[in-house]
């Protein structure tokens, strides 16, 4: 039996208690709201890049497809938002989010001034160090294993062109 301090999971299960507290049927809307205008951005976005057909689908297809998903699921939150008890209010932990999300935007206006390795060994150092806590030995080795996978991969095996030092 569960003590009187576990709010139960939608599974039934106890709750973790480091979890934050749940957000209410506001939080819901707003982040359906949020959802929706990010989805109709983008959409806007990958329409300007043309779509094409199905026959020559255009640079903006696959963007234009995940989207309008987006925008779709945006309004499905919104139209369950009272009946759902799922989100969590935001906490300092939801920080985490952001910094990460600010380092990818870092990420992404370096690579094309100083190339791809660089940038990726430190974003994936930065995530496994800073932000997941590793040890130092394995933020190393997994930043340094990682850019030269992903390097190999893209630049070697599939000859994607991205911006490189090698």
């Amino acid at each position: 039996m569960s003590s009187p301090t576990e709010i139960p999971s939608a599974a039934g299960e106890p709750a973790d208690e480091n979890r934050p507290p749940a957000a209410g049927p506001a939080a819901q809307l707003v982040t359906a709201v949020v959802v929706v205008a990010l989805g109709a951005t983008a959409l806007t976005g990958a329409l300007d890049l043309g779509i094409g057909s199905p026959a020559k689908p255009g640079p903006g297809t696959w963007p234009a497809l995940v989207s309008a998903a987006l925008t779709v699921l945006g309004v499905l939150l919104a139209a369950n938002a009272r009946r759902m008890d799922d989100a969590e209010q935001f906490t300092r932990t939801g920080l985490l989010v952001l910094v990460a999300v600010g380092s990818m935007v870092g990420f992404v206006a370096v690579v094309g001034v100083i190339g791809f390795e660089i940038p990726a060994a430190l974003l994936t150092f930065f995530w496994l160090r800073v932000l997941g806590r590793e040890s130092w030995r394995t933020s190393i080795v997994v930043s340094l294993v990682l850019t030269i996978v992903l390097y190999a991969l893209f630049v070697g095996a599939l000859e994607v062109t991205i911006p490189h030092l090698f």
